[in-house]
């Protein structure tokens, strides 16, 4: 069959050009096309991060550290290590819905909701300040916010840039921020140094990060449990007025004041070396560690928290907290009050420790740096010319992996070292690895934002030692590492038929519905609870008025610090409970011994 050919009409822009013409009209186009979309205002004009008055220390006496975010307990250990370095700190208010708000009328659009609450609420302080009295300049020569900042795949690494934006649009510009970078430790948002970061100030922090932590863990675990209502607050406010007493006052260790005479005048002698600096660096570490006012206060601590009376026949299911960092951390409107809704509706909650976080980066410093050892020492053959290279690499490689392990291990240790301080209540930080190799089947370890693979390793951890009824994850609305989190724990659920799993998503509004929500799943978990605890008192045989007389009979089994050994596949504290009971009962296990009741009060002790 013939092909019919069809000419078709070539106009202007087709046919064929010179070079010259081609570039002309490209650039017309172009022009066309950056004027519809408004982008032919003038000359490409790049972003560049303000330059910030820095933070001296010939400031230290007038202007104040704001801070906030956190749970009241570290909130006040941390202001007390701050005030006794020689700084000036005020705790910021719990962030509530109208911070939320000025957040948004002031910052960005599209932003995750710790943005708009810590962003409003530093704005909403500052209005504040300004009302009672103080002009704008002043607010801007004399405060600094100090706060957390990152890199990464998340809004978080938009933080800074969102406070510097809502200051100005508030009528703040100029106002200093402080961030603690991962990477980076503490700078001015300017580049330049900020806080000094001495011995002292460090370890400080250290200890303040671990008492905060270990103290809001045991506040939740025994406010269910308690007797007379309203004592663990009371005593735990007292509690941490003493700790706060000894982080604020405390004499730091100095070489030529704390050491032997001689040793004093050998140092005095070579003043100016660098084994001075280290005698006396080392000399700090050890006060802040292992000094007696350290290990004093602790035991007032305890003394005091003695006094709170418990009951362990009080069927309540155990609810685990994960989630996004600050949602799963923060005790306001930012997570709808969710700890304290919790507790009314009769669960015990299992919260999260900052510790976890920190030992979660170290972890993944040295799995990271593992993963690389085959880029920087590639696996084959090895010349005979080439051994030293290859030797050089793998001692490298082995440093870095012994220096991690060491941070680990002391970082470790000396949390549960305040555990073990505080009376064994809380429970030691779980051991990374195998919280990695628990959630790999589901969620890479390497995979980064957020919080990475812990949300799943917790969530795969708890449930398969049966450590608690219910997983509760608490992320911000639109929050993309957990979002991503979300996806894999459907595929979790799934293999752990047993698990109750919620998550949900926090924002300033839609607070009646999340609490009916986890009231549903809560209902689950309720049944589980009762039904773990029938099961336990029906394989002991006895009765429940039995257990109660025996406990009644005798009063150390009411004590806070009473030791109560953990069944296996059961995770409430009643149903352990009373196991413990029967066995008693039995003769199969001793009464263990417990703290007498306190003879002095700890409000003596701190004055």
């Amino acid at each position: 069959m013939p092909v019919t050919r069809i000419d078709f009409p070539i106009d202007e822009l087709t046919r064929p050009q010179t070079e010259e013409e081609i570039q002309r009209q490209l650039a017309q186009e172009r022009a066309r096309l950056a004027s519809m979309m408004g982008l032919d205002s003038g000359p490409v004009r790049h972003f560049k991060r303000p330059v910030e008055r820095p933070f001296g220390a010939e400031e230290r006496g007038q202007v104040t550290i704001l801070f906030g975010g956190l749970t009241w307990k570290h909130e006040r250990v941390i202001q007390a290590v701050f005030e006794g370095c020689g700084y000036r700190c005020e705790i910021m208010p719990v962030p509530n819905v109208s911070a939320f708000q000025l957040g948004k009328e002031y910052g960005n659009n599209g932003q995750c909701n710790p943005t708009y609450f810590t962003v409003g609420n530093l704005v909403q302080h500052l209005q504040t300040l300004e009302s009672r009295g103080l002009s704008k300049q002043d607010i801007i020569n004399n405060y600094i916010f100090f706060t957390a900042g990152s890199c990464g795949p998340c809004r978080f690494g938009m933080y800074e840039s969102e406070y510097r934006l809502a200051l100005q649009n508030a009528g703040f510009e100029g106002f200093r921020v402080l961030l603690f970078q991962q990477n980076d430790g503490v700078k001015a948002a300017s580049g330049e140094a900020g806080l000094k970061f001495t011995v002292d100030f460090g370890m400080g922090m250290f200890n303040a990060l671990n008492l905060g932590d270990i103290m809001n863990e045991m506040i939740y675990r025994i406010r269910p449990y308690e007797t007379e209502k309203g004592k663990t607050d009371e005593v735990f406010n007292s509690s941490i007025d003493a700790l706060c007493k000894l982080l604020r006052e405390r004499k730091p260790f100095e070489d030529h004041e704390d050491l032997p005479e001689w040793m004093a005048k050998k140092i005095r002698a070579n003043k100016g070396k660098k084994w001075e600096l280290w005698v006396n660096s080392l000399g700090k570490v050890r006060e802040q560690l292992y000094g007696n006012p350290y290990k004093e206060a602790m035991a007032a601590v305890r003394e005091q928290l003695n006094t709170i009376e418990v009951d362990r026949l009080r069927v309540k299911p155990v609810v685990k907290i994960i989630g996004e960092f600050w949602a799963q951390i923060t005790e306001g409107d930012g997570n709808f009050h969710m700890f304290e809704f919790l507790e009314r509706e009769g669960a015990q909650v299992l919260v999260e420790p900052i510790g976890t976080w920190v030992m979660y980066m170290m972890y993944q410093a040295k799995a990271r740096a593992a993963a690389r050892r085959s880029l920087e020492a590639p696996y084959k053959k090895v010349q005979w010319y080439e051994l030293h290279k290859a030797a050089v690499n793998q001692l490298k490689f082995r440093q870095k992996q012994w220096l991690f392990g060491i941070g680990e291990r002391i970082y470790a240790r000396q949390y549960q070292r305040v555990v073990h301080g505080l009376g064994n209540v809380a429970h030691e930080l779980v051991d990374q690895k195998e919280m990695a190799d628990m959630a790999n089947p589901f969620y890479n370890q390497f995979a980064r934002g957020g919080e990475g693979h812990l949300e799943v390793g917790k969530n795969v951890y708890y449930t398969k030692n049966q450590l608690c009824h219910m997983v509760l994850a608490l992320k911000p609305f639109g929050c993309m590492p957990s979002s991503q989190s979300d996806g894999v724990q459907s595929a979790v659920a799934n293999h752990f038929k047993e698990m109750i799993f919620l998550p949900i998503e926090t924002s300033g509004e839609g607070e009646i519905n999340a609490h009916s929500r986890v009231q549903m799943a809560l209902g689950e978990a309720k049944v589980k609870a009762r039904m773990e605890f029938d099961q336990a008192l029906k394989s002991t045989g006895k009765r429940l008025d039995d257990i109660k007389d025996y406990v009644g009979e005798h009063p150390e089994l009411r004590n806070l610090f009473y030791p109560v050994p953990h069944r296996h596949g059961y995770a409430g504290v009643a149903a352990n409970f009373v196991f413990h009971v029967s066995d008693l009962m039995n003769g199969k296990a001793k009464l263990a011994k417990v703290p007498a009741k306190p003879v002095r009060k700890l409000a003596a002790a701190a004055a």
